[in-house]
């Protein structure tokens, strides 16, 4: 099942998506949600966030692509994105003008399902109510160079999300694709992570609680560069669909 949250006119409502057709549901995408009656068209419509988080958590160092000279963590290397970081499929990335080396880091998204505190593993994969795809943007100078990441990982528009919640994701059997501006830049299969969901959801769960539509960036692989105005990113996961987002001019 996919699940959008979308603007039509004035209102934010959930749905079901199936082709260019979604299917309106209420009652609230982690509760005892129906389906309302009403159809809309997908070119009708603006999608938003896929769900509303009260907190957005990332890892670093996930992927033996992407450490470089560096050892492997020993636990899951978790920090912290501010909501207002987030960002709607097809919305404009604004990188700060004192910003000098930003990069993009397609990711798989896990989003939370239910409240989960101090859970095993095995708990926590029953607790993940879907995937999505998401751009952890990371100024590169300020997080060698700053004491936190607040600003290198947090502003504004760094945390693209979308389009979609893909539930009953077999995360295993699939991988990942970033293009900048229809060139293929990174690449990498889920299997490859050093931490998977679960374990990085049940970490977290031993020192913050996690709320129903809470998400989880859970790594990037390879090698990223820096953007520039203009570029285009785009984050495909087979089976979820394609998030895809440009840096304002």
């Amino acid at each position: 099942m996919k699940y959008v949250r979308y603007q039509y006119r004035e209102t934010a409502s959930y749905g079901i998506l199936e082709g260019e057709t979604i299917r309106e549901i209420s009652g609230g995408l982690f509760g005892s949600r129906r389906e309302s009656g009403v159809t809309r068209n997908l070119r009708d419509i603006r999608l938003l966030c896929p769900c509303e988080p009260s907190k957005v958590l990332a890892i670093g160092l996930n992927y033996k692509s992407h450490l470089g000279s560096r050892s492997a963590p020993d636990q899951p290397a978790i920090f912290i994105k501010p909501t207002s970081a987030l960002l709607e499929p097809e919305g404009n990335i604004q990188i700060p003008p004192d910003a000098v080396d930003t990069h993009y880091e397609g990711e798989l998204v896990a989003v939370v399902g239910k409240t989960t505190r101090s859970v095993t593993p095995a708990e926590a994969k029953e607790n993940i109510f879907g995937f999505t795809c998401g751009n952890d943007l990371s100024e590169r100078n300020w997080q060698k160079n700053d004491l936190q990441w607040w600003r290198a990982k947090g502003c504004d528009t760094f945390a693209p999300l979308g389009p979609c919640i893909m539930t009953d994701f077999e995360w295993r059997k699939h991988g990942i694709v970033t293009r900048r501006n229809g060139q293929v830049v990174q690449e990498g299969r889920f299997s490859e992570l050093l931490f998977d969901p679960p374990t990085i959801i049940s970490h977290i769960s031993r020192y913050i609680t996690l709320y129903p539509g809470d998400v989880v960036f859970t790594g990037t692989p390879g090698t990223t560069s820096a953007l520039k105005q203009g570029d285009t990113v785009e984050v495909e996961i087979e089976g979820i669909g394609t998030l895809s987002n440009k840096v304002a001019d």
